[in-house]
């Protein structure tokens, strides 16, 4: 993943996430999920936005943060990935931080699993873990999600 020049910085449980800015297609207020039977355990549900129907991904759950209910304060960040569309859900989105000519530091260098972090850089206001959001998902749960999806519709 390239670490590009502008990143959306956001909080979870007090950590602070960041993702390109190219990534992100828009950041909206939270809304009601609808559950997804039979999706990966990473998916929360579904959102339709405008005429696409998205599915919420839940950050806590994939990196082992405690659970908590959706609060109506909370934001929903979509992005894309070179597969789908995705909803991320965050407690509070700070906005777009510059790198500014700082040069991440690979996290393979700083945590010993760094499979769903692209990188690790320090602003002004402190670190931040950038998320490479090719890799959010395994395989195994792109295609459970893609059949949760596929028998959603059949069923509409």
């Amino acid at each position: 993943m390239n670490i590009e020049k502008q990143i959306v910085v956001f909080l979870i449980e007090n950590n602070r996430y960041a993702l390109n800015i190219s990534a992100v297609e828009r950041i909206i207020p939270s809304v009601e999920i609808t559950k997804l039977p039979e999706a990966p355990k990473i998916i929360d549900g579904v959102i339709k936005v405008g005429e696409n129907i998205i599915p919420v991904a839940n950050v806590r759950r994939r990196f082992h943060l405690p659970e908590r209910e959706i609060s109506l304060s909370d934001k929903i960040i979509i992005a894309k990935t070179k597969k789908r569309i995705i909803g991320l859900i965050a407690e509070f989105v700070q906005g777009v931080s510059e790198l500014d000519g700082r040069k991440p530091a690979p996290a393979k260098d700083i945590i010993p699993s760094p499979k769903y972090i692209a990188g690790i850089v320090q602003l002004d206001d402190g670190l931040v873990l950038i998320h490479d959001l090719e890799e959010f998902l395994s395989n195994e749960e792109e295609e459970e999600l893609n059949k949760a999806l596929n028998k959603m519709k059949d069923n509409q």
